[in-house]
């Protein structure tokens, strides 16, 4: 394993330092709990909009946290679901007078550890909610989870609720709004190498020099199928097919389209696949409003991407186009 790792134990409190380091003006990091926060938070008259999960993910969450965008991230290691007290301790320090909204992305171990953090929350009188993110289509019921995976869709929540919440909102109508992102966010992804946690030291999954995982999860879950590499159009339109036709989208629909690395593929890459997937929803009368082309949510230094669809109509589409500042920026 080449790496950039001093003590793998320390992998996750390290970077998390870094980045409170790195923008000190704007977010606070409090290393008992995993918490990078704003240094404004929380705000009163606002609802808290809060996001956990494991590391490995990045940018998700602990680099979205900012104005519009998350008021706090909480993970846990890597790809490892935050204990119980990261996320009872958050929530107690970003309650305002209206409330929090804890964003789970389906998996077993996340939402046990929200559950039990909103559950004593609520025991201190904090008002608190759990919207659970499931918007992959590659397989239902797998590994890490029961029912589909949530996976980079998480992005578009996020964006539509942190903007509303900014905008006034209260916790039942971000609940609404984000719940009706989800319905119409579909996702699958694509693995052509493994990724290395730092404490495993090794990749965590075996794959063919010439094979790739259609349907990989962002852990290294399995997917739909294990198969033999082809080049880059043919995969798009696998995935393309795969997530047009769950919802399904239609002719005449206007959607956002993101490319995700996974962590390990250059953009330049994820531009090749974004030029067919473009061209196919174009071929299937389908207008793409929005783009997204870049590192969401990854899976550490896996080389693969993720195609994600949202349906947009004139309330999802004005959320995801309202300002937003993030700490993390690439200039």
């Amino acid at each position: 394993m080449k790496k950039f790792v001093n003590d793998p134990k320390q992998f996750v409190p390290e970077m998390l330092e870094g980045i409170a380091l790195a923008n000190p003006d704007t977010l606070t990091y409090v290393p008992e709990y995993n918490l990078i926060m704003r240094a404004d938070a929380p705000v009163e008259d606002k609802v808290s909009i809060v996001q956990g999960s494991g590391s490995g993910h990045e940018p998700a969450h602990v680099m979205i946290v900012g104005k519009g965008m998350l008021d706090a991230a909480c993970p846990g290691d890597v790809f490892a679901a935050p204990p119980m007290d990261y996320v009872y301790e958050t929530t107690k320090k970003l309650a305002s007078s209206k409330g929090v909204l804890l964003l789970v992305n389906n998996y077993t171990g996340d939402r046990m550890a929200f559950d039990m953090g909103k559950e004593m929350a609520e025991a201190e009188g904090i008002r608190v909610e759990i919207l659970t993110i499931n918007d992959d289509v590659a397989v239902k019921d797998s590994t890490y989870t029961i029912g589909r995976r949530g996976v980079a869709g998480n992005f578009f929540v996020i964006k539509a609720v942190g903007a509303a919440a900014e905008q006034g909102a209260d916790l039942d109508e971000l609940l609404r709004l984000g719940r009706k992102v989800n319905d119409v966010t579909r996702t699958m992804g694509v693995g052509l190498t493994a990724c290395t946690p730092p404490a495993k030291g090794s990749p965590l999954f075996d794959l063919g020099e010439d094979e790739i995982e259609m349907g990989v999860g962002i852990h290294g879950e399995p997917g739909r199928e294990r198969t033999k590499i082809t080049n880059a159009d043919a995969i798009v339109d696998v995935l393309l097919d795969a997530v047009v036709t769950d919802l399904p989208y239609s002719s005449g629909d206007n959607v956002a389209l993101m490319i995700n690395g996974l962590g390990g593929t250059p953009i330049s890459e994820l531009y090749i696949l974004y030029r067919r997937a473009h061209q196919q929803l174009a071929e299937r009368g389908i207008t793409v409003t929005r783009s997204y082309v870049n590192e969401y949510c990854t899976s550490l230094d896996m080389a693969g991407a993720s195609l994600t669809l949202v349906k947009l109509d004139d309330e999802i589409d004005a959320l995801l186009g309202a300002p937003a500042e993030v700490a993390v920026r690439v200039f």
